[in-house]
């Protein structure tokens, strides 16, 4: 069932603005990858110190391991949001669904560090197609916008609930099963997404799309990862030359992306949507918040069970707080938002969580459950509002035919962000660590090998004898902590300042109260700010 829609230019369109039947149901059905996605996420924290001493990678090669998923869905995001915009949304988001479940099958089995990184690079391409395909679904499914607030606050609420079932399934799996069961479990959820969706969801695509530029989606691949990779290896080994040339030709390729997209006919992503204020002021808050979070959380898994010995359940279940804040803040987000402002809600949410991420700079090993699960619960809340209205934001300052592309932008800067935090934030944390002191009677080589990674630490504090074993281990992990509460920091501040931005940027900017396809569209394509400052602020 394809979306009907007159053919025409794009701001003459018309779409039957009638509430589409079924679209609850669909809607379940779409969460389930929203679900899958936040599941994986969190799943590979909890197994990362099981895969640190089953395949043995380098702190580099962890930090792939890490940050290969977020490089490579953030390069092809755009790509794929703008493909499902002309080959149908449904059809793209089942294609991926099935090769995610494949790539999760050849992680669950990897071998060696190299092969991880493999099989998470080939879950990021696959992984591109599924949440840019979501939120545009949801998009021309719902129109009315008090329906589409609270179906994108569902949407939110079901990636922190992914969040939430991940580190006490993942916990439950690591102390029955073999670290490859963390990703085994993506399977059954994606055969019911498959299966279902199939018949439920509406297939829905621009009937005037014009030609799929594959040199855009080079342009598009090569400058997001190649300026990534630079960031990352400088950060990590300092400025070389191929670091510097891998970032010139990052730079390069974006500006060349940029510039053909503006002189395109049919480009694949229209730039002109980043004149709207609160379109670009909500992207930005999404990239600058996840930058501000992800370093930290990459790590306070390895925390909670090589720095606090928890059992992946344990730790698990201290991180749960976090998801249980967002879904509730997720669920209620378009209603507050509605009663204050988005930009009350958006700044506050991110100064809350900044505020919480302070209270993370005092982290020691034997911080409290209780401390941490109040930090944690903190920041879900944060993070719940915010996200949630920023989504939201983006929808509704779009037209229905470029959902897609609009999408991919707000997924691309939360994949970028969390790409760039855990080089970033990750690097700030490896570097201190490697840092500690040899204590006596330890050997060079076997510090050297401790300080490669906190899981090579504990490797090879196993092996030395009693007195030697303990004095590395408790050097390693007082070296690590200091890295986190110094990361910590700089996420604090990160956040802040994502604040103060977003309370500028939003000004003004109120979500929807009516259909307003027709003005969000006729922008978008004669590049004029609506009148008023909002969706709102229009009959």
């Amino acid at each position: 069932m394809t979306e009907t829609i007159a053919s025409g230019p794009a701001g003459s369109a018309h779409v039957d603005d009638q509430p589409r039947p079924g679209r609850w149901l669909a809607l379940a059905v779409l969460v389930l990858a929203v679900l899958l996605v936040g599941v994986d996420a969190t799943v590979l924290g909890l197994a990362t110190p099981f895969l640190s001493e089953d395949l043995r990678p380098s702190g580099t090669q962890l930090l792939w391991i890490g940050d290969i998923y977020s490089f490579v869905i953030a390069g092809l995001l755009v790509s794929m949001g703008s493909l499902g915009d002309r080959v149908g949304r449904k059809k793209l988001l089942l294609i991926g669904s099935v090769g995610f479940g494949a790539m999760s099958v050849l992680a669950a089995y990897a071998s060696s560090a190299e092969m991880m990184i493999a099989a998470r690079a080939l879950q990021g391409v696959a992984g591109a197609t599924l949440m840019p395909a979501t939120l545009a679904l949801i998009r021309n499914l719902f129109h009315d916008p008090r329906e589409r607030s609270l179906a994108i606050g569902i949407w939110g609420a079901m990636a922190s609930a992914g969040m939430a079932v991940g580190p006490v399934l993942g916990g439950f799996l690591l102390g029955h099963f073999w670290w490859g069961s963390v990703f085994l479990i993506n399977l059954p959820v994606m055969a019911l997404l498959v299966a279902v969706g199939a018949k439920v969801i509406p297939e829905s695509r621009n009937p005037d799309p014009g030609p799929w530029d594959i040199p855009s989606v080079g342009l598009s691949l090569v400058g997001i990862v190649a300026v990534v990779y630079a960031v990352k290896e400088a950060a990590v080994e300092g400025y070389r030359w191929d670091i510097a040339v891998a970032a010139v030709l990052g730079v390069l390729a974006l500006i060349w992306f940029v510039r053909r997209q503006l002189t395109l006919p049919s480009p694949l992503l229209n730039m002109k949507l980043f004149a709207h204020r609160g379109f670009s002021g909500a992207v930005l808050a999404d990239l600058l918040t996840i930058l501000g979070l992800s370093g930290l959380v990459f790590f306070l898994s390895q925390f909670l069970q090589m720095v606090q010995q928890r059992s992946p359940l344990n730790a698990g279940l201290v991180e749960l707080p976090a998801a249980i804040g967002a879904v509730g803040a997720g669920l209620a987000a378009g209603w507050v938002a509605r009663k204050l402002s988005v930009r009350i809600v958006v700044a506050g949410g991110l100064a809350v969580v900044g505020l919480a991420l302070v209270g993370c700079t005092t982290l020691h090993a034997d911080t409290g459950t209780a401390a941490l699960c109040f930090i944690l619960f903190i920041v879900g809340v944060g993070a719940g509002f915010s996200f949630t209205v920023t989504a939201d934001v983006i929808l509704s300052n779009v037209p229905k035919e470029e959902a897609g592309a609009a999408s991919a932008v707000s997924e691309t800067a939360y994949e970028l962000g969390a790409a760039l935090g855990i080089a970033l934030l990750g690097s700030i944390v490896t570097s201190i660590y490697r840092g500690f002191p040899t204590p006596g009677g330890v050997s060079e080589p076997a510090a050297d090998a401790a300080r490669e990674s906190l899981g090579g630490a504990v490797e090879t504090a196993g092996q030395l004898p009693g007195g030697q074993g303990g004095a590395l281990l408790r050097a390693a992990q007082d070296s690590f902590v200091d890295g986190v509460d110094v990361a910590a920091g700089v996420g604090a501040a990160v956040l802040l300042a994502a604040a103060g931005a977003a309370w500028f940027l939003l000004r003004g900017q109120e979500l929807g109260s009516g259909p307003a396809d027709a003005d969000t569209a006729a922008f978008a394509t004669g590049g004029q700010e609506p009148r008023g400052t909002g969706p709102a602020e229009r009959p």
